[in-house]
């Protein structure tokens, strides 16, 4: 096996696609990020309910597109709860029996690993130099993601204010 020192182009390459960030998302991000307010709010009043504008404004979101990803976690059966004035949302499950992976799997699609020196060298060729590090890093974040649950929230979290609760 040839090794090959990486050119300043394909450290980039690499940098930019072959590690992308775990949750790589903005929608996602986004919904990790308002169930975790639930999860919060769980942990202190398991049946009380927060408009999709309290979560969004809790967490500097939108407020149009939290509650379109209320929605989809709502017909996922994550939250429970109903859209516009008087409604709410908590979530349908204790923190501890959803994981950061379920959630993502609703707004985000499985790719394959990114070949830092192009999509023609590892399907082709041998694997590149980086192949085996790559895809270790890989099966640690779907482990990582697999088992941590929305309950990493809550533990040793500081008291979050409720300013309403319906």
């Amino acid at each position: 096996m040839v090794y090959t020192l990486l050119t300043k182009k394909q450290l980039s390459s690499f940098l930019q696609f072959a590690l992308p960030p775990m949750i790589n998302q903005k929608t996602s991000q986004n919904a990790i990020s308002a169930m975790s307010r639930l999860a919060e709010l769980y942990a202190v009043r398991p049946t009380c309910t927060l408009s999709s504008r309290e979560i969004a404004e809790s967490r500097n979101l939108p407020t149009p597109i939290v509650a379109k990803i209320l929605t989809i976690l709502s017909r996922a059966g994550y939250v429970t709860g109903s859209p516009g004035p008087g409604g709410g949302y908590r979530l349908a499950k204790k923190p501890s029996a959803i994981t950061l992976k379920e959630v993502m799997v609703l707004f985000e699609r499985e790719s394959e690993s990114m070949c830092p020196f192009g999509p023609g060298w590892c399907g082709n060729k041998e694997p590149c130099p980086l192949h085996d590090t790559i895809v270790d890093m890989e099966k640690r974040a779907q482990k990582f993601l697999t088992k941590t649950t929305f309950a990493a929230f809550v533990k040793g979290a500081p008291s979050v204010p409720i300013t309403s609760c319906q």
